[in-house]
């Protein structure tokens, strides 16, 4: 049991530092840019080794994508959460997302607006993958103005969805902008017209 133990521990090890490397290499070069090859010159392991983890290229782009909501919510969401509902959390959630570009947490700046350009008009389970990523986004940030409204800290007039729409569109523009233009001021540019939009609706 002891040996076992250890090969499934060391399985999921291997299988971390694919899917780790694999996001890396796809927020810069997109999920296209991903091969079993490539992973096992880079990490020093068997063709075979990655295949077994995986099968297929879409299968690794699509463990790929899993793995990078998953550092989106440690970087992103999980902070947020730790904010007792209402401005301050979301606030907290534009400010980690912001930290989150601009720490370069993946290398090619956003993960998510990276292969969202890339997969955008190909049909696909990939595509699907990264659709849901942003879905799921959208809903949080939606969730999080709601319970700001409902605690009265947001005019009960706003549409709630539109604003979540302007502040993601807003975020993700810097984001990029600053990153084609290696210009960290274009991040305190979003940040401010975020905080100018929040306080367009807020009440008191």
């Amino acid at each position: 049991m002891t040996t076992q133990d250890g090969r499934l521990l060391r399985g999921e090890q291997t299988r971390r530092a694919i899917l780790d490397r694999a996001a890396d290499i796809a927020s810069a070069e997109g999920l296209e840019g991903l091969s079993i090859g490539r992973l096992a010159t880079e990490l020093k392991i068997s063709k075979s080794g990655v295949f077994t983890h995986f099968g297929s290229k879409e299968e690794l782009q699509l463990a790929t994508v899993r793995a990078a909501v998953e550092v989106f919510r440690e970087h992103v969401t999980k902070p947020a959460l730790a904010v007792p509902p209402g401005l301050r959390r979301v606030r907290a959630l534009l400010n980690a997302w912001t930290a989150y570009q601009r720490d370069l947490v993946f290398p090619g700046g956003c993960f998510f607006y990276s292969t969202a350009a890339e997969f955008d008009a190909r049909p696909g389970a990939v595509r699907d993958a990264v659709a849901k990523s942003q879905l799921n986004w959208m809903t949080f940030v939606e969730r999080c103005l709601r319970e700001a409204q409902e605690l009265g800290e947001i005019d009960p007039g706003a549409d709630v969805r539109q604003v979540a729409f302007e502040l993601d569109a807003l975020g993700e523009a810097g984001g990029a902008k600053a990153l084609l233009f290696d210009d960290d001021d274009r991040f305190a540019r979003a940040s401010r017209a975020m905080r100018n939009r929040l306080a367009a609706i807020t009440t008191g």
